[in-house]
């Protein structure tokens, strides 16, 4: 908007008064008839003033104001969006949090026939211990404030802490159907992804304790992503081939729909670096869908390869890896071009199934569902630099510490 004009210093020219005697043969029509002069001067230079003004008033008016584009006012307490272009902006290699920067690199590996979850030196590619946890472990979850991994152990029922500064595990701590974790992104509410219970639970991000229960109507809620702003998030539900769309601040369903695809099996959800669109990877679909979160209208299938299952964003945020399980692939989305860019192959085949890029943001690790190891993978080349033995049934893998300042949950979703 522009500084309103300064009003004119001009006044009307003085009339000299009348002082002579002559004043007083004037007549009253005489002097009624200087009056209407005087104030017919007064008028007309008011009005000069005004039509001086009144220009530079009506350029500024008719200007358009072209507000910078910026981050809609985000949910109480998250913390600020670093660049309203990248919401990734804070998981760029070398920015660690202070309260990760003394922890050892380390890939933690459910293994949810084993009952374990393996641990991987990513420097030699070999696993230096294995953990007992619950019963059938389906992730290993960074808390909201870093300081904690949680492994999912979905059916034995509890969450088991482990120290990601000494890499020892803690007392189980008792929560029901813990298929998957993730945390609002002001660290208000954990949330469990009560897949059998036909559940979101929203529960203390620390002890556990249920705060709320929301009840869904799909069938198989396991994946999550939030909005650039933290107000909403979109979930999938894998069993009915649905989405549904919560609001964080209510923890409340607000929409819902049935995806356009006869036997959908939606997994893994993810949005883009600029806040737009969400991804939501359909392992029956073969492919990931488009959708607008903002208006939650029907989304479009992008097919990438068999078994679309897991969805990780680059370092760069130019690219997203997507794990194909059924044929072995991942594929890797270019976010600018809007398209498929590459698709990299498994040179003996395999199960990329959940997993993460490493903090250098040079590899990809994955968990081989189906073959009992996990694949390390250049993410330049896309060549495969290791397959590594694990337990059986090796499902959402986390490479911790990662860059980035809280985090989402899930296999490690920082922003």
């Amino acid at each position: 908007m522009l500084p309103p004009t300064p009003r004119t210093t001009e006044r009307p020219t003085p009339i000299t008064p009348i002082t002579s005697r002559s004043t007083e043969r004037i007549t009253r029509r005489t002097i009624a008839l200087l009056g209407a002069a005087a104030l017919a001067l007064l008028a007309s230079c008011a009005s000069q003033d005004t039509e001086r003004a009144a220009p530079k008033a009506t350029k500024a008016a008719a200007r358009p104001v072209v507000p910078e584009r910026s981050m809609p006012a985000g949910l109480p307490g998250m913390p600020p969006v670093l660049d309203p272009k990248d919401i990734y902006a804070a998981d760029r290699p070398g920015m660690l949090s202070p309260i990760v920067k003394g922890f050892p690199s380390r890939v933690y590996v459910p293994n949810t026939h084993s009952d374990t979850v393996s641990v991987i030196d990513p420097a030699t590619y070999k696993v230096i211990e294995t953990i007992d946890v619950g019963r059938q472990p389906q992730h290993v979850v960074p808390s909201w404030d870093l300081k904690t991994l949680w492994v999912n152990n979905n059916r034995g029922h509890t969450l088991t802490p482990i120290d990601p500064a000494t890499g020892k595990a803690g007392e189980p701590v008792d929560v029901h159907d813990p298929y998957n974790l993730y945390f609002t992104p002001n660290g208000k509410y954990a949330i469990v992804m009560a897949s059998l219970d036909r559940q979101l639970v929203f529960r203390d991000p620390r002890t556990m304790k249920v705060k709320k229960t929301e009840p869904v109507t799909c069938a198989g809620v396991n994946h999550a992503d939030f909005s650039a702003d933290g107000r909403y998030f979109i979930v999938s539900c894998e069993f009915s081939g649905e989405l549904l769309k919560v609001d964080t601040e209510q923890m409340k369903v607000i929409a819902q729909q049935k995806l356009p695809f006869q036997g959908a099996m939606p997994q893994d959800v993810k949005i883009s670096p600029d806040g737009k669109t969400f991804y939501v990877a359909d392992m029956m679909a073969h492919g990931m869908w488009v959708l607008n979160g903002e208006k939650f209208t029907t989304p479009k299938l992008l097919p990438t390869g068999e078994g679309c299952h897991g969805l990780y964003v680059s370092r760069d945020s130019k690219e997203m890896y997507i794990s194909n399980r059924g044929e072995g692939t991942i594929s890797v989305f270019d976010f600018a071009k809007n398209k498929l860019a590459k698709k990299w192959h498994l040179p003996d085949g395999g199960s990329p199934d959940m997993g993460g890029v490493s903090s250098d943001g040079k590899v990809l690790w994955l968990a081989g569902r189906y073959d009992s190891e996990v694949y390390a993978i250049d993410t330049r080349s896309g060549n495969e630099i290791a397959r590594i033995p694990v337990g059986g049934g090796p499902h959402g893998l986390a490479v911790y510490p990662q860059p980035g300042r809280y985090s989402l949950g899930h296999t490690g979703v920082f922003r």
